[in-house]
């Protein structure tokens, strides 16, 4: 026998040799647990055999089948990974004996003191041993190096066990079921082999522990391997995705550059075509064609030539950071290559548009030549329009002299008008021969029309010195009677305008507002009449001047053509005019007549008015003054003085005929459009808010007696302390301050608190029905949140909260449901499930929260 105690000084895991030394006395403890060995021999049979079987062989028996030790060195190899030393192939028991002390130097290499085991009770078949030794390969090839937050390897397995089994809630029901069920899934899918039999460990009062931590070590390393091969897949995923995504990266960096390339080279033999065109529109068709270019097209091309370096150079990082080789682009592909046709597309684009803005300002320069001769000769031909009639016409023979000065007059303005257009002539010539040294492409129309504006000028030349002659010769035969004429025009021109101003007053709309008014309207028309004798005398002097003109002419075989050349006003239309104004005069003396009646009716309606809105008035002062005497000397009960109050408004309200009746006398007023009245200061509108103010200050006074009675009523106030209240406000109605301290409240404090109660929106002003509310409050007892608060806090057995169960079982159900519909949930630390929030609630009824 081998004691590998002395025989080896290796230090060993902690965890592993102290349990070794607790719980593998075999030398003390000669027998085995009969139910404990089979479980053992069972589960270190099939341990065996996992591992065996990778080496194309298995064990039956377990103390027989090691007793050569060829199995056990096979064993060894298959779990450890290494080569042991050669086995001797010998049947004889030195042999045997020889390869087993190998397998246990081999266990006794790596750490393991074995206690009390040695090579001959393996030999010799000794079960008890054999499987002791087939626990310490266990313990130190599947058990040793499991740890969980560094526990020993036996606690590390049963806190794995313990955290994998914690969310399934049935795993202790029906425990045969489960254990049968597990071992089948672990054989089929985990490639686990059966172990032991569920009744192996539910039929024994206490399982033997070695074989139960030898079959869940294998699932915890079956698991843990399957860990290792979920992330070694990760990490295959993760390598195979960068290629795959840098390989697309390429592609899309290929195809990109392709299409720009592409693109650059179908657009710089446009940006080079120098195709000129014949206007500035077309021109500018294509300096829109190329802001087009530059606005829509080229700058998505842009972002592409920018992405595509920004591509290149996160590909090539990407490539050095997987420790990948660099990316080379396909020829004539490079981004030098790209930059190289965008600076030669770049160029080609300041070239196109240097000669566009060349093209235009030249095309520009020949259209505004072009544009300026079609101008001026429009304007020319425009003034020309007609002057050869004009200068042929023999207009003059049948004019009169003054007409005839006047041709002269327009005339000589016509020749100055002619040598004004002289320069612009020459200006038309100077531009033909301008385009034409230009090369404009209408020169042929522009010669042709500049060639037809010289010959006509110099028609127009010989016509005007032609007709200046026959002017001159003509004016002098009409200088006879011209005086006659221009005495007449003299002497009409005025009196015709007196006749208009007087036929315009004589029609003149007039409105007055009073007697006054309309008697200086009489007045001044009667002032008129009296000037109508003169105006007469004139009228027939100037007929008389118009006759010796007529009579003139016929001495001296004269034709007159036309009317006097001064005046248009003909010896007719003075006739007439005369005639109209006087058929005006009795006219106006009528309607004067008619205002002055109307003014009489209108004086008298005034009076009227004034007479009942004097005594409306007076009516409606009287009542205010009464009612406020009323309001401060009220006697008897609250209720005498309700009733007293409304006796009072019936009253009043029977005196609104007289207000209809004023209302009546108004519209009369307003439909005669009388807009003042000396007889009366009221106005109807003044009157109308008296009397609404009046009946307003009765139902006011009524109201507020009615709310006495519902305070009263309310708070408990007895009618001697309201007469108390109502007498100290009435005393001290100028001075509040004063009313509080005749009361007894005292100090400036007391008394900013007191009107901000009574006054909260700081009007300055305080009412009765205040006053009452405010002292009603200081002398009787109300309800506060915190009274109700406190009542929840008993009814809640002194909880911070309350619940449903307790307010149903405290309160009338209609209550009950009303609070658990209202109160938010509790949420402080001490609360509980469905546990209200009565405080909030309670402040809620006060108005002290949001809720």
């Amino acid at each position: 026998m081998v004691d590998y105690h002395a025989a080896n000084n290796q230090p060993s895991a902690g965890g592993v040799q102290t349990y070794m030394e607790q719980e593998n006395d075999w030398d003390r403890d000669l027998l085995l647990d009969p139910a404990w060995e089979k479980q053992q021999r069972k589960t270190f049979t099939a341990w065996c055999n996992s591992h065996l079987r990778k080496a194309g062989t298995q064990i039956e028996n377990i103390e027989e089948d090691f007793r050569d030790g060829l199995k056990l060195m096979l064993l060894l190899e298959v779990i450890s990974g290494e080569r042991l030393a050669k086995p001797e192939r010998g049947k004889m028991r030195v042999h045997k004996i020889n390869n087993v002390n190998k397998a246990l130097d081999f266990i006794a290499s790596k750490g393991v003191k074995l206690v009390s085991i040695g090579a001959e009770e393996i030999v010799d078949g000794n079960a008890k041993m054999t499987l002791g030794m087939i626990w310490t390969i266990i313990l130190r090839f599947a058990i040793q190096d499991i740890s969980v937050e560094e526990t020993s390897a036996k606690e590390g397995l049963l806190l794995w066990c313990q955290r994998k089994t914690a969310p399934y809630k049935n795993v202790n029901d029906d425990p045969v079921h489960n254990l049968n069920n597990a071992f089948e899934v672990a054989e089929k899918h985990l490639d686990i082999p059966k172990m032991l039999d569920a009744e192996d460990i539910v039929g024994t009062l206490r399982p033997d522990e070695k074989a139960i931590m030898t079959y869940v070590s294998c699932f915890y390393h079956a698991f843990s391997g399957a860990q290792k091969a979920e992330t070694a897949a990760n990490r295959i995923c993760k390598v195979l995705a960068v290629n795959q995504e840098n390989e697309q990266m390429m592609e899309d960096y290929e195809k990109l550059a392709s299409e720009l390339l592409e693109w650059i080279r179908r657009t710089i033999p446009w940006l080079e075509n120098r195709t000129q065109e014949k206007t500035v529109n077309e021109m500018q068709a294509k300096q829109e064609d190329f802001r087009d270019y530059r606005c829509v097209h080229k700058p998505p091309k842009v972002q592409e030539k920018c992405q595509l370096e920004i591509s290149f150079n996160t590909l090539q990082t990407k490539l050095r950071l997987s420790n990948r080789p660099a990316f080379m682009p396909s020829e004539g592909r490079m981004v030098s290559d790209i930059n190289g046709a965008w600076h030669t597309l770049e160029g080609a684009e300041k070239g196109y548009e240097e000669w566009i803005l060349s093209e235009i300002r030249r095309l520009e320069r020949l259209e505004h030549l072009a544009e300026k001769f079609h101008q001026k000769a429009a304007i020319h031909q425009s003034w020309t329009d007609g002057k050869e009639a004009m200068l042929t016409q023999k207009d003059y023979e049948t004019s009169t002299l003054s007409e005839v000065k006047a041709l002269l007059r327009k005339h000589e303005a016509f020749e100055s008008d002619l040598a004004a257009h002289q320069d612009r002539v020459e200006q038309i010539a100077a531009i033909a021969q301008e385009l034409n040294e230009l090369d404009y492409y209408d020169s042929a129309s522009v010669n042709a029309c500049c060639q037809k504006i010289c010959d006509q000028w110099d028609v127009l030349g010989a016509l005007t010195q032609s007709r200046k002659e026959s002017l001159e010769r003509t004016e002098k035969q009409l200088e006879s009677i011209d005086e006659l004429y221009l005495e007449y025009a003299k002497r009409a021109a005025p009196f015709n305008n007196w006749m208009e101003g007087a036929m315009e007053d004589l029609q003149d709309m007039f409105i007055v507002h009073n007697i006054e008014e309309i008697q200086g309207l009489i007045t001044a028309h009667e002032q008129f009449k009296s000037t109508l004798s003169e105006a007469n005398k004139e009228r027939e002097a100037i007929q008389a001047i118009q006759a010796e003109v007529q009579k003139i002419a016929q001495s001296n075989g004269i034709k007159l053509s036309g009317g006097n050349p001064y005046t248009t006003i003909t010896p007719e239309s003075i006739d007439s005019k005369w005639e109209k104004a006087m058929a005006m005069v009795p006219q106006r003396d009528a309607a004067l007549q008619e205002e002055l009646n109307k003014q009489n009716s209108n004086d008298s309606l005034r009076a009227t008015f004034a007479t009942q809105a004097n005594t409306v008035g007076a009516y409606i002062q009287a009542k205010m003054e009464e009612i406020g005497r009323i309001s401060i000397e009220m006697n008897g009960t609250l209720e005498d003085q309700l009733t007293s109050l409304k006796d009072y408004q019936k009253n009043i309200m029977s005196y609104m005929p007289e207000i209809n009746k004023l209302e009546g006398y108004h519209q009369l007023i307003q439909e005669a459009l009388i807009f003042d009245n000396q007889y009366t200061a009221y106005t109807m509108e003044h009157l109308r808010v008296g009397w609404e103010q009046l009946l307003t200050t009765i139902a006011r006074t009524i109201n507020e007696v009615e709310n006495q009675i519902l305070t009263r009523d309310a708070k408990g106030i007895s009618q001697e302390q309201l007469y108390e209240y109502r007498a100290s406000f009435n005393h001290f109605d100028k001075e509040f301050k004063a009313c509080l301290i005749s009361l007894g409240y005292d100090g400036d404090g007391e008394f900013a608190r007191i009107m901000g109660i009574v006054d909260p929106n700081g009007s300055g002003a305080v009412t009765f029905q205040a006053f009452i509310d405010f002292m009603s409050r200081e002398t009787t007892d109300t309800d506060t949140a915190d009274q109700v608060i406190a009542s929840f806090k008993i009814l809640a057995g002194d909880k911070n909260f309350i619940t449903a169960e307790e307010l149903r079982r405290e309160l009338p159900p209609d209550q009950a449901e009303y609070c658990i519909a209202r109160m938010a949930p509790y949420t402080g630390p001490d609360g509980a499930p469905g546990a209200l929030d009565y405080m909030s609630f309670s402040t809620a009824l006060y108005g002290e929260s949001d809720l």
